[in-house]
């Protein structure tokens, strides 16, 4: 079974819900583990023969229909430390409450692959997270967290971590997180975290 389902790429109507994908904007970022939200979007954007790349809010946008709620879905260009400006100023516009801002972000303290959901929290250490609370004076927005892996050496930059590539082998296990992200994301634009909290949490 295909995790990935076909949807409206252009339903109308405001959006109900936003999905912020984060990572840093330029080709030298592409497959770099920081990137990961990115990752995500498009591949859910080919899937759905649909295209980010809108360009408003200090981000590259689209609307998706996903199971049967319409979502902005959100590429902040700012780089990842300002992200949650990009963020505040799609949320005022549409005035959307922060409980339906769902960011999807990469996450070193779990593995390659694994996913975890969450209702709310801190910024645990994550820059991107740490700018969106910011701007939105608020932590209370759920968020789905792509294993990326931890880093390999404790002598390592965490920056030069964040910011190397995934390697080939971890790749398939990347792309089957993203499969996972995006059937968490259908069952919690359906009001349900706790069953995709459940679900998906490894």
């Amino acid at each position: 079974m295909t995790l990935f389902k076909r949807r409206t790429l252009n339903p109308g109507g405001p959006p109900e819900f936003m999905v912020v994908c984060l990572g840093n904007p330029g080709k030298e970022y592409e497959i770099t583990r920081h990137n990961a939200g990115f990752i995500f979007a498009d591949l859910l954007a080919e899937k759905n023969s649909a295209k980010i790349n809108r360009i408003q809010f200090k981000a590259l946008t689209a609307c998706m229909e996903i199971n049967g709620h319409r979502c902005l879905f959100l590429k902040p260009q700012t780089f990842m430390n300002n992200s949650g400006q990009a963020v505040r100023e799609a949320a005022s516009f549409y005035k959307i409450p922060t409980e339906k801002i769902i960011v999807v972000f990469d996450d070193i303290s779990l593995p390659c692959g694994k996913l975890r959901i969450r209702r709310k929290g801190s910024d645990g250490g994550h820059n991107g997270i740490k700018s969106i609370i910011y701007h939105l004076q608020s932590d209370a927005f759920p968020r789905i967290k792509i294993g990326v892996g931890a880093k390999p050496n404790p002598e390592w930059d965490l920056a030069d971590w964040v910011l190397s590539k995934f390697t080939k082998n971890e790749l398939p296990a990347l792309k089957e997180a993203c499969e996972k992200a995006a059937d968490a994301l259908e069952i919690m634009v359906s009001g349900d975290i706790d069953r995709a909290m459940s679900g998906f949490n490894g």
